[in-house]
């Protein structure tokens, strides 16, 4: 049984008698694994945000039907709601309580108990800050309790509305961990964001959308070969040399450059074949490097504004995105 799966979601909004209808989700037959990490991709205005209300219940479709659990979200909400964690993206708290009452309020709300000092430090906000008014908080403060209010009850089901606004840099490794830890337990995890980065990192499958249309769904490797993205592998040998690279169907094309030799695989699996070939062949290899297409590279092609042919640079393999509070990591959308 699928954890979220959707059947013709459309969403039209009536321009009225002199306006223009507008068609915010069109048809959208979206399935998410259960267990799985995805990831939700699309610029704005593409409608991730109306297709997350209509997966809560915060607005109703103009047709289709929408399903999480195993239940329809309209009918049968009251055995949806305590199974399922939500951090949205235009959240609010209750500025003049403390963050410690602000989540006690959610257990209360639920009917669980929480070892509420354990909450906080998973998600990095301390005692004394608990103790404090919501309404000092920083976005980054008020971004961690949100968290922390989503993982109450723990969930099968976390929905996550562009969890890394606010955050650090380790904020963000730390929101990292969470998703790791909660996939690994068994939670579904539906992450929508802008930072592909993010995604790229924790997410098991991506879905793009654009103009209200599910354009794509793969892996970002599935994605990476769908769209014709190259990757690229750079050795350094120990002497110049020019070997004979394995005769390998996704091997496009060899650069020898005194003894470095760059390699580029129309899938990234080649690399491995590659490397292991040379070595067992007998060259020593003193330095490896690898290079591919960045999510954000796929999504410009699939969203129509780019080509990809080869890695553009910023795309080295283990990349982690991370950003300070004001400077956008590589990958953010405008």
């Amino acid at each position: 049984m699928p954890a979220i799966r959707t059947d013709g979601l459309t969403k039209r909004y009536d321009g009225g008698l002199l306006g223009t209808d507008v068609t915010a989700v069109n048809d959208l037959d979206l399935v998410v694994r259960d267990g799985e990490v995805y990831g939700f991709l699309g610029p704005n205005g593409a409608g991730k945000s109306t297709t997350i209300d209509m997966l809560l219940d915060y607005g109703r479709p103009t047709s289709g039907t929408a399903e999480l659990l195993g239940h329809d979200v309209q009918t049968e909400s009251e055995r949806i709601s305590d199974r399922v964690g939500v951090l949205p993206e235009g959240y609010s708290l209750y500025d003049r309580l403390s963050g410690r009452r602000n989540l006690e309020l959610a257990a209360e709300w639920q009917g669980v108990d929480v070892d509420y000092t354990t909450l906080l430090e998973r998600v990095g906000l301390a005692t004394d800050a608990a103790a404090r008014p919501v309404g000092d908080y920083s976005k980054g403060m008020t971004q961690r309790l949100a968290l922390a209010m989503a993982l109450v009850g723990d969930p099968d089901l976390l929905i996550l509305d562009e969890p890394s606004s606010g955050l650090d840099p380790n904020g963000i490794r730390r929101l990292r961990e969470i998703v790791r830890a909660e996939a690994e337990r068994g939670t579904t995890v539906f992450f929508s964001s802008h930072v592909l980065g993010q995604v790229e990192a924790v997410c098991d499958r991506v879905g793009i959308l654009d103009g209200g249309e599910l354009v794509a769904v793969d892996t970002v490797d599935g994605l990476r070969e769908a769209a014709g993205a190259s990757s690229v592998l750079e050795l350094t040998l120990k002497e110049p040399q020019q070997p004979a690279v394995a005769d390998d169907p996704a091997v496009s094309d060899v650069e020898v450059r005194g003894n470095q030799l760059r390699v580029t695989c129309t899938d990234s699996r080649a690399k491995a074949r590659v490397v292991a070939d040379l070595v067992d062949r007998g060259h020593e290899l003193i330095d490896v490097d690898s290079e591919s297409a960045s999510l954000s590279d796929i999504f410009a092609v699939y969203t129509g504004e780019a080509d990809v042919d080869a890695p553009t640079g910023g795309g080295k393999d283990g990349n982690d995105g991370a950003t300070d509070d004001n400077e956008p990591a590589e990958g953010v959308i405008a």
